[in-house]
């Protein structure tokens, strides 16, 4: 009920936003309205602790705005956007590290999940953004991946795992400050400040505004164009929890926490509207590896759009992730008397298609040695997703 009524709440913030600005010559053009729902039939059919098919949702209302049209700001953009997310948890089944479902949560509920303002500068070139921003939306981010489920596909893990409650990506944001700055031949440079603290209207004690935590600092560096080339590297302002040793006290030791990152992804068949072309992606990651589970690991795999030819919405992608685990991770699985070794390894296939309003998205997903526990089964998971835009 709680999340019905914060559902509602989320939406009716939208609502007021729409009549604040779409006034009857604007609304065609200066506001732009969208409603994305999908919901996951997900279990694991091998391996694993349980075999249960688990139901799990994802509902994303957003508002953009042109304020240039609306108020005659130049240059000017807002959006908001709230999330509702319910359901169970497959990744129980399976005991990955690193997940097996990009729409799984831990806090089932209604959230804000984004509220910022950008501005373009310099011809376009250029852009400031401020407010509350999913980090990646822009960094660390390969397009080709995004049809795959599993999270390892959407940020590495090795930063995904950090901070005192995570970064600012899905579904919990924070407070952030983004630069960017593109060339006329594709090149581009960006760099955010974002608070360390994710925490939004909705999450446990809401938005945190205060910085207690330090800030999380990330920049990237590439070119974009027929394909992508980037790097990027990221730091904490303020030490982390060490994801072992602790002080004579008994509190943790207090650690930097920091990273890097290279990406890249290229068409490597067919022409831009070609049936059948495929575009393969790889990136690796590293990390300081003592203040959260993993020290890196890496994603690579392909995109297939329209494998089948009389099928124009049709995509088919693979992909392969692994994970390096912190010798302070496996420490710990030793003391709790497991076999922890070095990797957790998973393989995805996933086709996707639509017809009319709905898409229809199989999907399994084969998980080598969860959690690095070399004793455990593997798990196969299988997924059939179905999403609803309009």
């Amino acid at each position: 009920m709680t999340n019905g009524r914060n559902l509602f709440a989320a939406c009716g913030a939208l609502a007021l936003l729409a009549a604040g600005v779409a006034t009857p010559a604007l609304a065609d053009d200066a506001l732009t309205l969208k409603v994305d729902y999908m919901a996951d039939v997900a279990g694991v059919v091998r391996g694993g602790t349980a075999h249960k098919a688990r139901v799990l949702d994802n509902l994303k209302v957003s508002a953009d705005v042109d304020l240039e049209k609306a108020l005659g700001w130049s240059g000017a953009t807002f959006r908001m956007s709230a999330l509702n997310n319910s359901g169970a948890m497959p990744n129980d089944d399976a005991g990955s590290l690193q997940g097996v479902n990009n729409i799984e949560v831990s806090k089932q509920r209604a959230r804000l999940f984004e509220a910022f303002i950008e501005q373009s500068f310099g011809d376009g070139q250029g852009s400031a953004l401020v407010g509350l921003y999913d980090v990646n939306s822009e960094f660390y981010a390969n397009e080709s991946a995004g049809l795959l489920i599993a999270p390892a596909f959407g940020i590495g893990s090795e930063l995904a795992a950090t901070g005192p409650n995570g970064p600012s990506i899905f579904p919990s944001t924070a407070l952030s400050a983004r630069l960017r700055w593109t060339t006329k031949s594709g090149g581009y440079v960006q760099g955010a400040v974002i608070n360390a603290h994710a925490g939004v209207p909705g999450d446990p004690g809401g938005a945190d505004f205060s910085f207690d935590h330090g800030v999380l600092a990330i920049g990237e560096a590439g070119w974009s164009g027929a394909g992508k080339l980037a790097v990027g590297g990221w730091a904490y302002s303020k030490r982390q929890d060490d994801w072992r040793d602790v002080t004579a006290a008994g509190d943790p030791v207090p650690r930097r926490a920091y990273g890097a990152y290279v990406l890249a992804e290229r068409r490597i068949k067919g022409g831009e509207d070609e049936p059948g072309r495929i575009t393969a992606f790889a990136r690796a990651g590293v990390s300081d590896g003592v203040t959260s589970p993993f020290r890196g690991g890496w994603q690579a795999g392909i995109l297939i759009e329209q494998p089948v030819a009389s099928r124009p919405a049709s995509q088919a992608s693979f992909g392969i992730n692994q994970a390096f685990l912190s010798r302070r991770e496996r420490a710990n699985g030793w003391d709790a008397g497991l076999d922890t070794g070095r990797t957790e390894t998973a393989l995805e296939a996933t086709y996707a298609d639509t017809f009319g309003p709905i898409t229809l998205q199989p999907d399994l997903q084969y998980v080598i040695r969860p959690a690095g526990n070399r004793d455990a089964r593997n798990a196969v998971v299988a997924t059939l997703r179905v999403k609803v835009g309009f």
